[in-house]
């Protein structure tokens, strides 16, 4: 399972749920779309590229991939 959202501080965040979903395929998808891992958030990270459409795109291609996404167009609140 992944969460795709932009990220002020980030900007589009691939985040897996666990490490089993980082399949070799969803890792080299990632690192074609420019998307580098960040131990900070333990997630992948895109600093460009995080407008609605690229959002839907990414997320749309992990499913295709097999995985559930959970995705929003808008970053999420930070409390």
């Amino acid at each position: 399972m992944f969460l795709v959202v932009p990220d002020p501080a980030h900007g589009l965040v691939a985040a897996p749920q666990s490490s089993a979903d980082l399949t070799p395929i969803t890792e080299q998808f990632l690192a074609e779309q420019g998307f580098a891992w960040n131990n900070e958030i333990e997630a992948y990270t895109r600093k460009d590229g995080h407008a609605p459409t690229d959002v839907d795109d990414v997320a749309g291609t992990l499913r295709d991939l097999g995985h559930y996404v959970f995705s929003c167009n808008v970053p999420l609140a930070r409390n």
